[in-house]
């Protein structure tokens, strides 16, 4: 039988030490070794069909080095951006993915959580759907490392990782008011997560008594995006602008308008929320507030292997969204 090449093998191949070889397969002390050393070891261990023994490291670390995602949904843009963000990641500090979509599910988030745990994952992370309080509870109890990202729940103490929702709306709706609008509509989904509520709030503290907010459920967008857009173009004052807190609101909204054959911007000016490529697609590119998705990845994953390496670690960090405008939401003079 063919002996598996080790370290060792490596390191008298080069001409380096064992432990050399070791910090350079595993990313660590990066800055520290000289990059031509670096990739000699990465040639040679790629041409003498070096395989690491995964067993006797998880054995050794008492660590399987993989990590569980739980997000919405994996085919909606922005969730498979931040999944891929977070496995490029964590493949830099030597750690594997495995993910699942909880379809905006408590009960399968629960089923996904249980099955990572029995797959003996190091951590989780987490975008919650609503109602899963319980779930969030129970992994705090039993003492599991993890994170939420996007979505959290103010009451209770536990890692997270967000944007600032409520500056991210006002963005969208200051930028529509310096323009010239006068009524603006704001289409949100009718949900209790808190991060999605402060969209709604950030939007109707600017614009106050003259806020119209179109609700959406999780389970009807279109023919509530259609019905919302219809009551606010029926209005004894109707809209000349409309605030779309999702992609998915947005898209589904752009299709709508655009069967009523109204001209965006000249009629009506929109401003969406994430990105997507159905943006760029559209014969006016819409504008859209952006959120920082590597850095939303990459500060989730670090904040996740502090937890790992001292489960007492506690943080909440919050990040600021920037306002990408382009001509959907600017009439051309």
């Amino acid at each position: 039988m063919k002996k598996n090449v080790s370290l060792k093998d490596i390191a008298e191949h080069v001409g380096v030490s064992t432990a050399l070889v070791s910090y350079v397969l595993n990313n660590k002390l990066k800055d520290r070794i000289n990059k031509d050393v670096a990739a000699k070891i990465r040639k040679a261990a790629e041409d003498l069909n070096y395989r690491p023994n995964q067993i006797a490291r998880s054995l050794k670390a008492q660590k399987t080095f993989t990590i569980g995602l739980i997000v919405a949904d994996i085919a909606n843009p922005f969730s498979s951006q931040i999944a891929r963000i977070i496995e490029d990641e964590a493949k830099t500090y030597g750690y594997s993915v495995i993910f699942g979509s909880s379809d905006e599910s408590a009960e399968k988030t629960s089923d996904l959580i249980k099955l990572f745990l029995d797959r003996q994952v190091d951590g989780l992370i987490i975008a919650l759907p609503e109602h899963t309080e319980v779930q969030i509870q129970y992994l705090k109890k039993i003492n599991v490392p993890f994170v939420l990202i996007d979505r959290y729940y103010p009451s209770i103490q536990a890692n997270s990782v967000s944007i600032n929702n409520f500056s991210a709306a006002q963005k969208a709706i200051q930028h529509l008011m310096d323009n010239g609008h006068k009524r603006i509509g704001v289409v949100a989904y009718k949900t209790s997560l808190f991060h999605l509520n402060e969209r709604i709030r950030g939007a109707v503290d600017l614009l106050a008594d003259n806020a119209l907010v179109g609700e959406v459920g999780i389970n009807s967008i279109n023919q509530d995006v259609i019905a919302a857009i219809d009551r606010f173009l029926s209005d004894s004052n109707p809209v000349d602008a409309i605030f779309f807190t999702s992609n998915l609101l947005a898209i589904s909204g752009l299709k709508y308008i655009n069967r009523l054959g109204i001209r965006i911007p000249d009629q009506l000016a929109v401003v969406g929320f994430d990105e997507t490529d159905a943006f760029d697609l559209f014969y006016a590119p819409v504008s859209y507030v952006k959120q920082p998705l590597a850095e939303l990845g990459s500060e989730t994953l670090k904040l996740l292997l502090k937890s790992i390496n001292n489960k007492e670690h506690l943080e909440s960090v919050e990040l600021e969204s920037e306002l990408v405008v382009r001509s959907s939401s600017i009439i051309q003079k």
